[in-house]
C-alpha cells in the first residue's frame, strides 16, 4: 500500500488536518507530521542548525501524530527524511481553512510552501484549502471567535484528486497541484484553472498599542475581480473547486536580455 505525508500550517491538532486524514487513511497509509503550533503565512521558512522538538499527538479521532516545533516547511522534510520509514508516494498539505489563490501570494502561504518543500525533496505534492464564507466565523459565550465549518465535500473532492494521483502520477511539467475548494459549491466538479494576478490587497493602519507605542498593522482585503479561467474566478464565481497546476521553475526569459550589457 502506498503511503501519504500529511502536513498543514494550522497546527498538528488543527480540525483540517484530521479531516485530511479521514479522507485520506482509506486510500493509503497515513503520516501526519505538522507544526506544534499554528505557522500561517510563514511561506517556506526553514530552521538551519536549530534544534526542534518532535513530540507525538494524539489527533481527536484517537490516532497518532506528531507535532514539531518548527514550520510547515520543516515538518515536510524531517517527515520525508526522518519520521517516514520509506520516501513517501505524495505529499499532502491541509485541508487549510482558508483559500490559497493567485501567483502573488501562494508564495506566502504556509500550506502551499510546504507542498513545494516535498517537491524539493523529490516528492509530488498536493496542497489543499477551503474556502471559508462569512457565516463560517462565529462567537462563543465569551466572545471568542472561532471557525465552524463542515469539511465533507472538501474530503471527497480531495479524495478524488489524490486518487487519481497516486493512479497516474503528476502530469509532464506539473510539480505540485494547488487545490482549492469553495465552502458552498454550485458543482462538484473540478475545474483546471491558471494562477489569478492576486487575491489580497493590503491597507496600512496606525495603530497604538497597549504601552502606547505607535505601531503599523497589515490589513489584508480579499479582491473580488478575477479574470475568467484563474483560480479565483472558478473558486469565488463559479464556486467551484479549482485545480491549479503549478511548477517550481522560476525563471525568467533569457532571451530578453540579450541587448543588456554592463
Amino acid at each position: 500500500m502506498k503511503t501519504i505525508l500529511i502536513s498543514n500550517d494550522d497546527g498538528v491538532l488543527g480540525p483540517g488536518i484530521l479531516a485530511t486524514k479521514q479522507a485520506l487513511e482509506g486510500i493509503a497509509n497515513t503520516v501526519v507530521v505538522a507544526p506544534q503550533e499554528n505557522n500561517s503565512a510563514v511561506g517556506r521558512k526553514v530552521n538551519i542548525m536549530k534544534h526542534m522538538y518532535l513530540d507525538k499527538y494524539e489527533l481527536a479521532d484517537g490516532s497518532e501524530a506528531y507535532g514539531l516545533s518548527g514550520t510547515p516547511a520543516d515538518s515536510v522534510n524531517v517527515g520525508v527524511n526522518y519520521v517516514c520509514d520509506e520516501k513517501p508516494d505524495l505529499v499532502v498539505t491541509g485541508i487549510n481553512p482558508g483559500i490559497n489563490i493567485s501567483r502573488l501570494q501562494i508564495t506566502t502561504s504556509g500550506t502551499v510552501c510546504a507542498a513545494l518543500e516535498a517537491v524539493g525533496l523529490g516528492v509530488p505534492a498536493i496542497a489543499c484549502s477551503l474556502f471559508l464564507d462569512d457565516d463560517c466565523f462565529k462567537q462563543d459565550e465569551e466572545g471568542n471567535w472561532y471557525v465552524d465549518t463542515d469539511y465533507s465535500f472538501a474530503q471527497e473532492i480531495l479524495a478524488k484528486v489524490v486518487k487519481k494521483v497516486l493512479d497516474e502520477g503528476l502530469p509532464e511539467g506539473v510539480d505540485l497541484f494547488n487545490l482549492n475548494i469553495p465552502s458552498k459549491p454550485s458543482s462538484d466538479k473540478i475545474k483546471i484553472t491558471t494562477l489569478a494576478d492576486r487575491m489580497l490587497d493590503f491597507n496600512i493602519l496606525e495603530r497604538v498599542d497597549d504601552d502606547g507605542n505607535d505601531t503599523v498593522m497589515n490589513v489584508p482585503q480579499l479582491v473580488e475581480d478575477y479574470e475568467e479561467g484563474t483560480d479565483g474566478y472558478c473558486l469565488l464565481v463559479e464556486r467551484r473547486p479549482s485545480l491549479t497546476p503549478l511548477s517550481v521553475s522560476f525563471g525568467g526569459k533569457i532571451s530578453n536580455l540579450e541587448d543588456w550589457e554592463f
